[in-house]
C-alpha cells in the first residue's frame, strides 16, 4: 500500500465520525507519529510503499479511534509546550490551556535562577518538566497519588533530559509530605464537579482517569483548600502560588487565597476567554 492510499484511507474512515478539517489533522498526526512522514513528505513522497506491518498498525489505530479512544492514548503521545509527552490512560491528556499556565509562571520568574518549584498532582509531568526546561536552573519537585502516573512522568523526564524529583503523596494529606520551602507552587488539581460530567465529551468520561478530573458537587474547592493550607506554610516570602481552575469557581478560589493571607491575587483568562487561572503572592 502506498502512502497516498494510507492517507486516503485515513481521511475516508475519519470523516465518518469527525469533520473534514479534524480528519485531515488526525491523518497528519498518524502519518507523523506512526509512519514518520511529515506534511511535506505526505505530498512529495505520496507514492512510497508502506510496509504491510505499518499499514496494519494504521488500520488498528483507525479501529480504536472509531471506538472512541482519544487520539493521544491511541498514539501514546501528546504535544505540550513544544515537546512530545508520553501519555497513557493513567494520566490526563495535557491541554493547550495548561501550557499557558506554564508561560505565566515563566514570565513571572523574570529570569530568576535556582527557584525551588513544586507541582502538585503532576500526572504526566507536563507542567513540572516544562518548567524544568524553561526556568533557569530550577529545583523541581512533583507529586502525585498514582504510582502509574509517576512512572509515566518519570519516563517523560528521562526522555526530555531534565531532572525532576517525583514523589508519591496525597494532595488531601499534604501534612504528611513535610514542611519544605518553595518559591513556586503550582497545581492543576481535579476541578470538574460531578454535575458537570453529563456535559463532557464521552471519550473523556470513558477513557481519562476520573480521579484526576472530578470533585464532589458539595465541595468543589476540596483540593484547593488543602493546597492553599500547605502553600501558606511552605512558600517563602514573596513566593507564588498558581492554579488552573474551573471557570465557575475562579472567584471563589481567589477569595480562598485572600482569606488565607495571600496578596496580589489575580484571575487570568485563557486563550478562549475563560477564567482559567488564579495566581497569588505569599
Amino acid at each position: 500500500m502506498k502512502l497516498k492510499e494510507i492517507i486516503s484511507l485515513c481521511n475516508s474512515e475519519l470523516r465518518q465520525f469527525m469533520d473534514a478539517r479534524e480528519a485531515e489533522a488526525v491523518t497528519r498526526e498518524i502519518c507523523d507519529v506512526v509512519l514518520h512522514y511529515d506534511a511535506v513528505d505526505m505530498v512529495l513522497r505520496a507514492d512510497v510503499e508502506i510496509h504491510p506491518v505499518l499499514a496494519d498498525k494504521v488500520s488498528g489505530i483507525l479501529r480504536r479511534l472509531r471506538q472512541g479512544e482519544p487520539l493521544q492514548y491511541v498514539l501514546g503521545v501528546a504535544h505540550f509546550h513544544g515537546h512530545n509527552f508520553k501519555v497513557t490512560p493513567a494520566v490526563l491528556i495535557p491541554r493547550p490551556e495548561t501550557a499557558q499556565l506554564v508561560d505565566i509562571i515563566v514570565d513571572d520568574s523574570d529570569e530568576r535562577a535556582d527557584l525551588r518549584v513544586l507541582d502538585i498532582g503532576t500526572g504526566s509531568g507536563c507542567i513540572a518538566i516544562s518548567l524544568a526546561r524553561a526556568l533557569r536552573f530550577p529545583q523541581v519537585e512533583a507529586i502525585d497519588i498514582s504510582d502509574a502516573a509517576l512512572q509515566v512522568a518519570s519516563e517523560n523526564a528521562a526522555a526530555l533530559k531534565v531532572k525532576v524529583d517525583f514523589q508519591q503523596a496525597d494532595i488531601l494529606q499534604m501534612d504528611d509530605f513535610g514542611a519544605r520551602r518553595y518559591d513556586v507552587i503550582v497545581s492543576n488539581p481535579p476541578y470538574v464537579t460531578e454535575s458537570e460530567k453529563a456535559a463532557m465529551e464521552q471519550n473523556v468520561k470513558d477513557h481519562e482517569p476520573a480521579e484526576a478530573l472530578f470533585v464532589p458537587d458539595d465541595d468543589p474547592l476540596l483540593y484547593y483548600k488543602a493546597i492553599v493550607r500547605y502553600a501558606a506554610e511552605t512558600l517563602r516570602s514573596d513566593g507564588r502560588l498558581y492554579f488552573e481552575v474551573n471557570e465557575r469557581y475562579a472567584e471563589r478560589v481567589a477569595e480562598l487565597l485572600r482569606i488565607n493571607g495571600f496578596s496580589d491575587v489575580a484571575v487570568i483568562k485563557d486563550s478562549y476567554g475563560k477564567q482559567r487561572f488564579v495566581k497569588a503572592l505569599h
